[in-house]
């Protein structure tokens, strides 16, 4: 476990990276292969998943909050080689995961209607968005322990495991999807709501490995009755850093949900573009993702173990490789976009808007993914709240006011040039904020007590 602590910088963050890449691969294949088959029953289909894309990801983000708390004071009590303590955070982590999964399934499933026609739905995609959802909802307890239990075994130094158990999900889902979708091998045929089933069914099966490998390998879940005075300080702990974290992720749909809102105005096919697109950039992003997910356990273990040269190390290297890849990533993308929109569509006006969200946004990529490694650093630096000010500058300062801008004065593709230029100045003013936090806990480091 202190691996994370003694091996090289560049060594320990790719050592963990090398095996994620199949694992985030795999993780995005899910969006991606939902999508690709519901295309395959229309615009409409895939213009219900579009509106149903920023609610998924509202409730993914609650899932993520809570597993970014537990991961990094698992990670910190590793660091500090106390083992009791991480089983003690893993396991009420885990439990509080499941108490409010439950609860947003339930208010989410009895919302259905109002939100989305809120979102902009009209009256020929809300039954499809509708089918997909009330299906989804039932099985969403079995999304957020994934997403929680990928960074603890990454604490954990295991990296393999985290990967398998998400191919294997990612494995199941591709099989289950045609199947479902379009009734083969006997099975009826459910359409969109077969796309949700064949997820749920999918991360359940991941979610039973999951649970195997923390009990029986890791010894990092144990079922035994705690005193309700430690469950709740693990509980006040945990939430000191999801409840800033959570905040932070939800920023991410609302803005996703603005952005849909506005794109339903220029139609239908606009928001299925966008939709799409926004898959197609999960899988641009499945590299450096790999690496971005080991961030915030390597920068918590090596900020327990004292260990700051290190920290700086890891910012100089993930940022010199985020922006490689995202030019080279923006350069392939220019060139591919005709044919990446032709995978996903068919009408000439979804296709058109498909690649000019592609050649537009993908030169803001290298960037983003800078803002993104610094939030990881930021949390891992026990710094949550500043990590969430980040993100709120992302999208209530620049996102949001630049997408209504470029709506008004170049209509979609307004849209998309207001997102890029949110990417470029992000990203600039991330590392910046990064580098002065490493250089405060230096002088806090080096102060004498």
């Amino acid at each position: 476990m202190s691996v994370l602590v003694q091996r090289s910088v560049k060594r320990a963050l790719f050592h963990m990276a090398f095996p994620m890449l199949a694992g985030t691969f795999a993780m995005n294949a899910y969006s991606l292969t939902d999508t690709w088959f519901v295309a395959q029953l229309g615009t409409l289909p895939l213009a219900a998943m579009g509106f149903a894309f920023p609610v998924i990801m509202l409730l993914t983000c609650l899932a993520r909050g809570i597993g970014v708390g537990v991961t990094t004071l698992v990670s910190h009590a590793i660091g500090r080689h106390d083992g009791d303590d991480a089983a003690r955070l893993v396991t009420h982590g885990v439990a509080l995961s499941l108490g409010v999964t439950a609860v947003m399934s339930v208010g989410g499933y009895l919302t259905i209607g109002p939100v989305f026609r809120r979102l902009g739905a009209d009256a020929a995609t809300l039954p499809l968005i509708g089918e997909y959802m009330r299906t989804w909802y039932v099985g969403a307890v079995f999304m957020s322990l994934p997403m929680l239990g990928n960074g603890l075994l990454l604490s954990a130094g295991d990296s393999k495991a985290a990967s398998r158990f998400m191919m294997l999900g990612a494995g199941l889902n591709l099989v289950l999807d045609p199947i479902m979708i379009f009734g083969y091998l006997g099975f009826p045929a459910l359409g969109i709501r077969g796309a949700a089933l064949a997820t749920v069914i999918a991360q359940g099966v991941s979610t039973a490995w999951l649970l195997l490998l923390l009990c029986r390998k890791h010894r990092l879940l144990v079922f035994r009755r705690w005193p309700l005075g430690e469950y709740l300080a693990s509980l006040r702990r945990i939430l000191g850093f999801a409840v800033p974290s959570i905040l932070s992720m939800i920023l991410m749909p609302v803005s996703a949900g603005v952005i849909t809102w506005i794109l339903s105005g220029f139609g239908n096919e606009a928001v299925a573009a966008s939709g799409a697109a926004g898959r197609i950039e999960m899988f641009a992003f499945v590299i450096p993702m790999a690496l971005g997910i080991s961030l915030t356990p390597f920068i918590s273990q090596n900020f327990g173990a004292k260990r700051l040269d290190r920290i700086r190390e890891a910012k100089r290297v993930s940022t010199r490789f985020a922006l490689l890849y995202g030019g080279a990533v923006a350069v392939v993308f220019f060139l591919c976009a005709p044919w990446l929109a032709g995978v996903f569509s068919e009408d000439p006006k979804v296709v058109g808007i498909l690649v000019a969200y592609i050649r537009i946004i993908s030169f803001g990529y290298g960037m983003m993914e800078v803002h993104r490694y610094c939030t990881f650093f930021l949390t891992g630096l026990h710094r949550p709240v500043s990590a969430s000010l980040l993100n709120a500058l992302r999208v209530v300062g620049f996102l949001i006011p630049l997408s209504f801008l470029g709506a008004r004065l170049g209509g979609v593709r307004g849209v998309f040039f207001g997102r890029l230029a949110t990417d470029l100045a992000v990203g600039s003013i991330g590392l910046a904020w990064v580098s002065r936090t490493c250089r405060s806990a230096t002088v806090a480091a080096t102060t004498p007590q």
